[in-house]
């Protein structure tokens, strides 16, 4: 095909892809004339990619061209290209420094150890936690600290739907590409996700879910409004609502929340 309908198929402007071409990103084109290429769906393939890590993953273009060569270099193991995946979705923070952090990396190592990942503390996805321990002491939120193995049992059990779908790929490029896409929009994906249940867990808790769930305080789920009214249609049904329950109107019922 030629660049016009690649771009077209791609959602990527003609520009941009010549832009990508010349930074390594996107390989060349096949040569037709001195003048025109020629382009595949590998092509389309690899824009794709590049526009979900640039996008959705929020990596920068640097950080594209790392993983992209790790992903065309066929002598670099599979456990290797996920690391550098992992590295360049973590870019280092810096400034931080003094005996919390260094409590706080003990703890991340006491972590792994307790756990038994075979995960270097030391790098960059170990350290950020570290920094995010400090972070979380300084802001008076220390208790959170302590639902670091809650949390580790959720990312164990993330990790193992990532890596059973890197393990449906047969094809060495497949299943490298996936790797990083498991990585680095994994990572946004299950963000989303987990806000989502939030907010889900959120509203069943303070603000009266579905089904009358217990909120704080031993309430029930409903509403005040919905318990006047239940109360106001109950007096009806016994003969007790009077020229109120007979409107439909709720009224006040001693001993009823309101």
């Amino acid at each position: 095909m030629r660049i016009g309908e690649l771009s077209s198929r791609s959602g990527v402007p003609v520009p941009t892809i010549k832009f990508y071409v010349r930074e390594g990103l996107l390989p060349a084109g096949r040569l037709t004339s001195p003048n025109q290429a020629s382009y595949d769906s590998g092509h389309e393939r690899r824009l794709r990619l590049i526009r979900a890590l640039l996008d959705v993953g929020g990596l920068p273009l640097a950080a594209i061209g790392d993983v992209l060569r790790a992903v065309e270099d066929p002598e670099q193991p599979v456990h290797k290209v996920l690391g550098i995946a992992a590295k360049r979705l973590t870019p280092p923070r810096g400034g931080e420094s003094g005996p919390e952090l260094e409590d706080a990396r003990d703890e991340v190592a006491e972590l792994l150890e307790r756990r038994g990942w075979r995960a270097g503390a030391d790098g960059p996805a170990g350290e950020s936690l570290a920094e995010v321990i400090v972070a979380l002491r300084r802001a008076g939120h220390g208790g959170f600290v302590e639902l670091l193995d809650d949390y580790a049992a959720s990312a164990e059990a993330v990790a193992r739907v990532d890596l059973d779908y890197v393990g449906r790929r047969v094809a060495r490029e497949d299943l490298v590409e996936s790797v990083v896409v498991g990585t680095v929009l994994g990572e946004a994906m299950f963000g989303a996700l987990r806000r989502l249940a939030q907010a889900d867990a959120s509203a069943r808790a303070y603000d009266g879910g579905p089904g009358g769930l217990i909120g704080p305080g031993g309430e029930g789920g409903a509403s005040d409004e919905g318990r006047k009214s239940d109360a106001s249609r109950k007096r009806a049904a016994d003969g007790r609502g009077g020229a109120d329950g007979a409107s439909g109107e709720a009224v006040e019922v001693p001993g009823v929340a309101g």
